[in-house]
Formats: C-alpha cells, structure tokens, sequence
C-alpha cells in the first residue's frame, strides 16, 4: 500500500472501519470510545474515524491496527504468520538443497532487493507538501489528543520520528510520544534506550547545540509500524518498511531541515531539538495502565509544519491491555522470531502476552537436547537487543502452546522447583517500569519450565503428560454426532 488513504479503503471494504460523524471532543471523548471498542467483542473492535472533532477540521482516525487481522492487512499479508514464514526463507543459514531450492532462494533475496532499493528514493513533489507552513507554523490546527484526565497534556501518540546519527549520519526512525506545550513547542519522550536518545548523547559529546529531526504523521500503514520496531542500531525502519511493503519508500527533503521525510505522509512536523535543553515531561497514561511520572526530556521547537491538502491525523490510544499497541507489538514478535532463531536455533515459539505488556513477560517453547539448555536460552534472550529488558522469561518444551496461555500456566506453575529452576539477577529493565527500585534497573527472573533431566540432578522419573489413545480418540470423533450432546 502507497499510503493511508488506500489502507482506509481497504480496511472499509472489509466492513473494519467504522465512519462517525457525531461531533466528538479530541479531549478524553475519543479515548472513551476508542477504549471501549477495544475491549469489546471482535466482531464490534473495529477502526474509528471520527471526521467530525470539535475545535478541528481534520478527521480522526484511530485504532486501525488494533487487530490480528488489521495489524496483518498493514504489513501486506492475510496473517502475520505469513511474515514470520517470509522472512525464515530469506534469512535462512542452510545451503540450498539443489537447484530449484538454489533457484527460489535467489529469487527471494532479488524480491527483498527490489523492496528496499539501492538507496533512498528521493522524489520532487508529494502529496505530504501540498499545503507549506514555513512561517509562523501552529500545532492548533491539528486535533493532538488530551487521552487520560491526569494526562499534563494533549499528546501527539502515533508519529515515525526522524533524526540522523550527528556522526554517521546513519537515520533513525523511533516512535516516541511527544507533549504538547505551546503550538509551537514539544517535549520528546524518547526513553533512554532508544535510538533518538542515543542520537543526543552523541550530539552532547560533539558540542552540538542543534539536532534537526522530523515527526511524521501517516504515511503508509508499514512505515507508520516500522517506527515501533526494536531493530539493530544503525539499522534504518524504512529500509524493513520497504521490505514489507514490496517497494522502497519514497522521500522528499524536508522544507527547513536536512532530513528527508516519506512524501505520501498525512502531516509532518519539521523542527530541532537542543540536547541540552530538557524540560518536565508527563504525566502520561501508558501502555503499562499506570500513569508516568514526571520526568525531564528534551525540547522540540517547530521549525514547519506540511500537510496534504485534507488531511487525516492518525492517533493510538494506549492504556490498561488489550488495545491497540498489543497487536503492534504482535506483529514485532512474530516478525522478529526468526531473527531470534539465527542466534537461538533452538528457539520454537515465542509469546509476549498483553498481560506483560511486552517487556515484563516473555513464554518461549525450546526444543531441549542437553542439561540447562533451558538456562541457556534464558542467558541468550537477555543478551538480544531490547530483549534485555524483559523482567521474566519463562521456557518450556517444545510440545507446549506458548500462545495458550492457560496451558502455558498449567506447565509453569507444575514444572517448576522454586528452589532450583530459577534465576534471579538485576539487569536493565523498561524504562517505564515503575516496580524496580533504581530508574531503569532492576530485579529479573528466569524459569525453566522444562521437564527436567536425570544430569540436571533430577533424581525421579519424570511423570507423563495425560493423553487419550489415538484409536479411542478416533472411535468417538465418529460417533460424535449420534450422541446428541
């Protein structure tokens, strides 16, 4: 998909989004309907656009990726599964197996070529600078939502955040939520182990008093997640965006920044932020269900403002789970299991279930072959990327469901000695996490879930999972129907 608009359409074609005019307040208003819909039945969890905001003339839209079925249709697939599948043939370590395996995988690796191009694709005009705001740009115009009551402000929550490496010059593209202040000022809470702080840091240490950046609204829906993913530093999100897409993103410079933003975007917000400057930022409600504290972070001033000539804000509303975040982050995990697997082989299924919202829960399912591999794969997790933060890990057999999480209970709670098949350490945690001691430090813990082996000092027999006999099962799939029940 080239851009939103066509993603509207889709998801309206397929009678998942819902269009209402009844004039609603972009101030708690849109967060209560937003928030119901959520939670509600799969049948009624639908994308919003709101086309009639209060105090706005540009329409609202609002969890459009708040679905398995949403979040696949964004990233161009039926079912995310499709993705996690894509993306093992390319990254697969074995030599091909003959020709036609020879074949296919060369052809694989020419369409990922094709997808992400050679370079950035820099084009002359697009939809995203129909309308040019370079003096006297105001945030006023555009419908910012205020989420919670306790919120200090209206927040921008779904934007891709652009800024350059000041060293390499090497983009990143983060997704941080920013505060309004004034209509020209922001605040940019972009955590400390995020790539946009680690851009601040290295401008400090160069004595710059300057770093341009870019906030990009809408887009197309692969870009818009890519800004969400945990990707390698130095890695550019829009070079995965084009992957997933099928074409390489298309980009225009920007009117008074030397950053280059995607030319099919709703809006962007042009500016610079001094990595020095820091002011009070929050409190928010977040993604944890607790308010955020108010914490110091950087300053961002609007240089500019570019827009389409009617354009749609997109918004997410984040909150006690399930909302629409929990399906972004799906949608990371399954797409990164196979980049797990290239340095944990072993590695089966992963799930970061809602109710961990993301970093404090990790089930993983392994396929055991030596005593304390379990411990192993615990080890690894903790030293991949922003995987580092997760507070519990928990790793089980291979047979074992890690999506069910109720069969994923049943077999922690049993397999485990308390005493011997943990492991208990401090490390980095979430910056958001409110429960650890010290800022971003603090206690995590490892459980082998694992049936457990005579050379890991288990001295019993291990007991046998119940199963009905095969025949038996089969004798009454036949008579099932006869029996009236």
């Amino acid at each position: 998909m080239k851009d939103l608009r066509e993603f509207i359409t889709l998801l309206e074609a397929r009678e998942q989004l819902v269009r209402i005019d009844h004039q609603v307040s972009a101030k708690l208003e849109i967060t209560e309907i937003t928030d119901r819909v959520s939670k509600s039945s799969p049948e009624k969890n639908k994308a919003l656009l709101f086309s009639n905001v209060a105090d706005s003339s540009i329409p609202v839209l609002i969890n459009a990726f708040g679905s398995r079925k949403r979040i696949s249709w964004a990233l161009g697939v039926e079912d995310l599964e499709e993705l996690n599948q894509r993306l093992s043939r390319i990254i697969d370590p074995r030599l091909p197996n003959g020709l036609r395996q020879m074949i296919n995988r060369g052809q694989d690796l020419l369409d990922v070529l094709r997808s992400i191009g050679i370079g950035p694709k820099i084009v002359k005009k697009g939809p995203v600078q129909e309308v040019v705001i370079d003096e006297n740009p105001s945030l006023d115009s555009l419908p910012i939502l205020h989420s919670w009551p306790e919120d200090a402000a209206p927040f921008i929550t779904l934007p891709q955040v652009i800024t350059r490496d000041p060293q390499t010059q090497i983009r990143n593209v983060g997704m941080y939520r920013l505060q309004v202040v004034d209509d020209k000022t922001l605040l940019m809470h972009w955590q400390r182990h995020k790539g946009g702080a680690d851009h601040a840091r290295i401008a400090r240490d160069l004595h710059k008093e300057e770093i341009p950046a870019a906030i990009v609204l809408g887009g197309d829906p692969a870009s818009m997640w890519c800004a969400s993913a945990p990707l390698p530093p130095n890695l550019d999100e829009y070079l995965l965006a084009g992957f997933l897409r099928g074409s390489p993103v298309e980009f225009l410079p920007c009117v008074s920044q030397p950053l280059e933003v995607p030319a099919n975007a709703e809006i962007v917000i042009e500016g610079t932020f001094n990595p020095n400057e820091h002011h009070p930022e929050g409190p928010f409600g977040d993604h944890t269900g607790y308010y955020t504290p108010v914490e110091n972070f950087p300053v961002f001033h609007v240089t500019a403002i570019t827009h389409r000539s009617e354009p749609i804000y997109p918004a997410t509303v984040v909150g006690i789970p399930p909302m629409e975040d929990v399906w972004m982050g799906k949608a990371t995990e399954r797409i990164f299991l196979p980049l797990i697997r290239l340095f944990l082989p072993e590695v089966v299924d992963i799930n970061m279930p809602a109710e961990g919202v993301f970093h404090n829960l990790v089930l993983v399912s392994i396929k055991k072959r030596f005593p304390g591999h379990a411990k192993k794969v615990i080890s690894g997790l903790w030293g991949l990327g922003l995987l580092s933060l997760a507070k519990a890990i928990v790793v089980f057999d291979d047979w074992v469901d890690v999506q069910n999480l109720s069969q994923s209970a049943w077999q922690a709670l049993g397999n485990a000695d308390w005493s011997r098949d943990i492991i208990l350490m401090n490390g980095p945690v979430d910056h958001l996490d409110h429960a650890s001691y010290q800022h971003s430090y603090g206690g995590k813990i490892g459980v082998d879930a694992t049936a457990k082996l005579a050379e890991e000092g288990y001295s019993r027999t291990w007991p046998k999972v119940i199963q009905m006999d095969s025949a038996i099962k089969a004798r009454i799939d036949e008579i099932w129907d006869d029996l009236g029940i």
